[in-house]
């Protein structure tokens, strides 16, 4: 099989290991965009969707290759889906982890236990090129709670607050195999390759 190139909207080195295994079969090399000196795109989208379609005609548009990005967030019903895009700095710009849970536990602290229903969502697009008319666009979410303090030291993001209640522990508190296997992104992967195969996988 032949393989081709695949840029990464990312230089997140867990997202690149994760999709260079999942796309390998399908003859995708995958690279991350740091590699070959992309910018970081300007992320002006109002939506998950219009986000990533950004991050990924960005990698596209200066590669010349083919170009994957994701991007994803928590939903708090309770705070009419805030985060949401802003997950990464809910507290401000440059905030870390720790400073956006604080943060929402702060805008939290008067909702009790029953109303703290939140999900994370992850978007993939693909683009085979920057101005591909048809890109591929996958999405998948995961369902829990906001706790009212975390628990657990894996994951990353606001993991140690997102309680499962059907698993009793939070998403911080899971195994890597387990989370990949369910989470937002794990599902979202796995309909993203489910599409590519369909598209590509009888090439080479």
């Amino acid at each position: 099989m032949t393989q081709q190139k695949l840029i990464l909207a990312s230089g997140n080195a867990g997202k690149l290991k994760e999709f260079s295994s999942l796309l390998a079969p399908l003859g995708w090399q995958v690279e991350a965009q740091n590699l070959h000196q992309v910018p970081e795109a300007e992320e002006t989208g109002l939506t998950f969707v219009e986000n990533a379609l950004i991050k990924a005609r960005n990698a596209a548009l200066h590669t010349g290759c083919a170009a994957l990005a994701d991007d994803s967030g928590v939903e708090v019903d309770a705070l009419q889906g805030a985060p949401g895009i802003y997950s990464a700095r809910f507290a401000g710009v440059g905030s870390k982890d720790a400073d956006n849970n604080a943060y929402l536990l702060e805008r939290l602290k008067d909702v009790p236990e029953a109303e703290r229903t939140a999900r994370y969502w992850c978007v993939l697009v693909f683009l085979r090129f920057a101005e591909d008319p048809t890109p591929v666009i996958v999405q998948a979410s995961w369902e829990g709670r906001i706790l009212a303090a975390p628990r657990g030291e894996g994951g990353f993001g606001y993991d140690p607050l997102f309680w499962l209640p059907e698993l009793g522990k939070t998403a911080a508190e899971m195994d890597k195999e387990e989370k990949n296997r369910i989470s937002h992104r794990g599902c979202a992967s796995q309909l993203l390759i489910q599409v590519l195969g369909e598209r590509f996988g009888q090439q080479g």
